[in-house]
């Protein structure tokens, strides 16, 4: 029950119904806020129990300066988790463990449930091994299972033994789609209550739904695990950026060269930290589909959120995705009563402001590492051709001309280029290059959800068949849409035949590509590739395309709109420049360019209107939780506790609360510590948490060995994210990671400084011997830190790898506070100060003072650090009671264990 200081409750009728509502406009300042503070200003309302949450946080929200650098912390208690089953599965192993954690201290185990919804999309498990045949979805889905029957048995428990914990099965969708298409509310109605949903989920790209309308943002596992146990997430007021969009987009743009262009604008603007918040006339031009790309885009300009306000567009989306005409009335009357309705000329009070004139966007792509560095598509061939230097050897002669076999790509003078002949299984013959385009991937939520540029892709397709045109033999083409709902509307307006004819058959309902599942290449290409070291490329309409992230064999990646993925596998080449000349020939052997087979919007709008009805979205969703015959199958363990099994490979019981006990240890300063990693800039936690696939030469793959697995099973550590032991394993691990201590090495290699002249080691094996001698550990890293996804094991594997400090110029958020989570330090370098001006080479020992003053309940602004002859003051990144709180408690998770039992 809220403390109502304000007298904000009150009730709402709504046709028949009552509901008990709390009014923003009882709290003075409320209507001048952003549409994104107002939501949280009724959290707060609504929350207040005069200890957490008090009337003081409400009147400092009300009173929020929108010009101040973010100092106030308030408690913002989301009203459902959502999850994938990468990041779901961990959460689901850390609340068995800590039932069994309170059962030993003494408490009850069912006090650990989750207290609000929390629903899990199986959909990052799926990898496209079979494409390109018209049951490879059915092969896939088969071996999905056969690989993570562990997983998903453990997974079935869960949905047993925890209350209000829902799971949306294999084989159904991308857990973004899914949450816009039918688990958001808009408006949440619970116990009688109606209030805006909010949400957090374990995906950085749980912002898509901003795009509803709903405020929500990635956090890592630990933080999702803690907001399902009651614990608001402490955060401080952040800045709102009002982005201003006028005007309407060009025919021939798509949402994929609009939201790449707003990520390009907002990365260079600088929006790490703070809300984005749409606004103006172009809003009510932008269609929800294309807002909910906008949103989902959101961890890449390296925001918390960027959200939407609710008006027609939104309502319409409801109803067409099956909503009940009572919810559809609700949300436009619970958003017009308080203030959360769009009004196109409203100028709200925003800490800074950019514009942009949607009439202004033109087709792009992103690449090759990076998705804020946008192309203009006519650009694109020019601009490969001086990336794709940083990508071969220095000595490879430029420009060499030589006679390509018919279907390769035509060679720019200058370019590097290493001709490789490819004897295919079928014994045809071809030749490869750099820049050969080998993967083509329609995937992603980013995409997959938006029903326009997906139309736009299959009459790509359906123009090129017809002109008889194919997709060139090295190129792997896949298609993993994000719902059912997509098949269904091909299938309605008859563009599947084309898609199929293209190669770009049905391989899953899930993520792929984008998150590195995008399966093995064919064995003579990818022997090609790495024989003669070729920089190949995919593209795909995804929203990562880091390093090392899509395939183990190529080594830049590109993200485009859909219907330019099916254009590129048909150029075969990013060395071909789409926009000018010829990407393939006819039946009759005349060049046919991309804009000979690129649909009008006109016909792309009247495939949308005619093939897309509220039906499909019933029918796809009308029993989304009970699964199909194979998920029912699945033999599960009953009672509220589980049966770990010794010898799983997938699900152990990890080490979190061994010997824990009910009053914390003082904090206590670190002595001695030998820096396990020396690191750059913009390294992610891509870098840093274990993702792909596993190799067996690598600490990941000699445990598997160990332990009777396969190399065929190896699966991929997103899969295995459930057995801590595979997971220290692949924890800087990955294969592009460079490692400054240990120069000339890519991978995971560190310095081993337990033995004599510090010898070259695995990360794993030198954190083993370092920490058998009880030597604490440090991380010294660049400017942001931590950017980018895969976020609970990028903390939880550092903290069990035996580092105990990270120092970094800047970090990204979510890592930052999931260090803490873990108990691990975040400390930054004095401003202007980096590990290379302060001649730090990771060879010193370190040793950090004053971190013992959080014993007396403050937060030290800095503490001394020492490394060698080198002294400077650090500046401690604890930035909320809270998080002191969880530091002191050694993590979040024996924080919110102690709370509960104590209850």
């Amino acid at each position: 029950m809220s403390a109502n200081s304000f007298d904000a409750r009150s009730t709402l009728q709504v046709g028949d119904e009552s509901y008990e509502i709390f009014r923003l406009d009882k709290v003075e300042g409320a209507a001048r806020l952003p549409y994104s503070l107002k939501v949280l200003l009724e959290n707060l309302l609504r929350t207040e129990d005069g200890a957490n949450i008090t009337a003081d946080h409400i009147r400092a929200l009300g009173n929020w300066d929108s010009q101040a650098q973010p100092s106030q912390e308030i408690q913002f208690t989301p009203a459902r988790v959502i999850m994938q089953d990468f990041t779901g599965v961990p959460c689901v192993v850390d609340l068995a463990t800590m039932r069994e954690a309170v059962k030993e201290l003494g408490g009850d185990p069912a006090k650990i449930n989750p207290l609000a919804p929390a629903e899990l999309v199986i959909d990052h498990s799926v990898i496209a091994d079979k494409f390109g045949t018209n049951d490879a979805f059915k092969q896939n889905v088969e071996l999905e299972y056969g690989r993570n029957k562990e997983r998903y048995q453990f997974l079935r428990w869960g949905q047993t033994a925890f209350d209000e914990f829902k799971v949306v099965p294999p084989g159904t969708g991308i857990v973004h789609q899914v949450n816009i298409e039918h688990l958001a509310r808009t408006v949440m109605v619970r116990n009688g209550q109606a209030y805006p949903d909010t949400l957090v989920g374990t995906d950085s790209h749980t912002t898509m739904v901003n795009g509803l309308g709903v405020l929500g943002w990635g956090v890592g596992g630990i933080e999702a695990e803690a907001a399902m146990l009651g614990q608001p997430v402490s955060m401080l007021i952040p800045r709102v950026v009002g982005f201003k969009l006028t005007g309407e987009l060009q025919p021939g743009t798509t949402a994929t060269d609009l939201v790449l262009t707003i990520t390009e604008m907002l990365r260079k603007h600088g929006v790490v930290g703070k809300f984005v918040e749409f606004y103006g006339e172009g809003v009510a031009a932008t269609s929800l589909a294309n807002r909910a790309t906008i949103g989902n885009m959101s961890p890449e300009f390296g925001s918390t959120a960027a959200i939407f306000p609710i008006d027609d567009e939104t309502l319409n989306y409801l109803k067409l995705t099956g909503r009940s005409e009572q919810q559809v009335k609700l949300v436009e009357a619970y958003a017009k009563e308080q203030g959360l309705w769009l009004d196109p000329a409203a100028e709200p009070d925003f800490s800074e402001k950019l514009e942009l004139d949607l009439s202004t966007v033109v087709p792009s792509i992103a690449g090759p590492k990076r998705p804020q560095d946008r192309i203009v598509l006519a650009k694109a061939a020019e601009q490969f051709a001086q990336d794709v230097r940083n990508y071969v050897a220095d000595d490879e002669e430029a420009g060499k001309e030589s006679f390509p076999a018919s279907d390769a790509p035509a060679r720019t003078n200058g370019v590097p280029s290493k001709p490789t002949q490819v004897v295919a299984a079928d014994g045809s013959t071809f030749e490869i290059d750099h820049g050969a385009v080998t993967v083509a991937a329609i995937t992603s939520c980013t995409n997959t959800s938006n029903p326009y540029v997906m139309v736009a892709a299959a009459l790509v397709a359906k123009k090129a068949v017809e002109k008889g045109l194919t997709r060139k033999p090295w190129v792997k083409t896949t298609l993993a849409p994000g719902s059912k709902v997509v098949t269904d509307y091909f299938d309605k307006a008859g563009l599947t035949p084309y898609l199929d004819k293209l190669g770009f058959n049905l391989v899953g309902y899930g993520c792929t590509t984008c998150i590195g599942n995008s399966g093995p290449l064919d064995e003579e290409i990818s022997k090609a590739i790495n024989e003669a070291d070729l920089a190949v490329t995919s593209v795909l309409s995804g929203n990562r395309n880091f390093e090392g992230r899509i395939n183990p064999d190529v080594k830049m990646n590109y993200l485009a709109s859909p219907p330019l993925v099916v254009a590129y596998a048909i150029a075969g080449s990013m060395k071909v420049n789409i926009t000018e000349e010829a990407i393939g020939t006819d039946t009759e052997g005349n060049p046919v360019y991309l804009k000979d087979i690129w649909p009008s919007e006109a016909e792309v709008n009247d495939v949308v209107a005619n093939a897309i009805g509220q039906d499909m979205f019933s029918k796809s969703y009308e029993d989304v939780f009970a699964g199909d015959a194979q998920w029912q199958a699945l033999p599960i363990p009953t009672g509220n506790t589980f049966e770990w099994d010794p010898q799983s490979t997938y699900v152990r019981k990890p080490p979190y609360f061994e010997g824990m006990e009910m009053e914390p240890a003082p904090v206590e300063d670190i002595a001695g510590a030998r820096v396990l990693a020396k690191l750059g800039d913009s390294v992610t936690t891509d870098h840093i948490s274990p993702a792909g696939a596993i190799k067996a030469d690598t600490p990941a793959g000699k445990y598997l060995t160990e332990h009777g697995v396969e190399r065929r099973d190896f699966n991929s550590y997103g899969s295995r994210r459930g057995n801590h032991e595979v997971m220290i394993r692949g924890t800087f691990a990955n294969i592009r990671l460079r490692n400054q201590i240990a120069p000339g090495t890519e991978g995971g290699f560190t310095r081993d400084f337990t033995q004599e002249d510090g010898p070259v080691s695995f990360i794993y094996d030198a954190s083993q011997n370092y920490q058998a001698a009880g030597i604490p550990l440090v991380i010294l890293a660049g400017k942001e830190y931590g950017s980018g996804s895969s976020r609970d094991w990028a903390a939880k594997g550092t903290a069990l790898l035996g580092v105990k400090a990270v120092i970094a110029e800047s970090y990204e958020r979510i890592h930052r506070s999931n260090l803490i989570g873990m108990g691990v330090l975040p400390l930054q370098f004095p401003e202007g100060a980096s590990a290379q001006s302060l001649g730090l080479t990771g060879e010193e020992t370190f040793s950090i003072t004053g971190i013992t003053a959080l014993n007396d309940g403050g937060i030290p602004e800095t503490v001394k650090v020492k490394a060698g002859d080198v002294e400077f003051d650090a500046k401690v990144r604890i930035d909320t009671p809270g998080e002191a709180d969880y530091y002191r408690n050694g993590g979040i998770m024996q924080y919110v264990l102690r709370s509960l039992i104590r209850k």
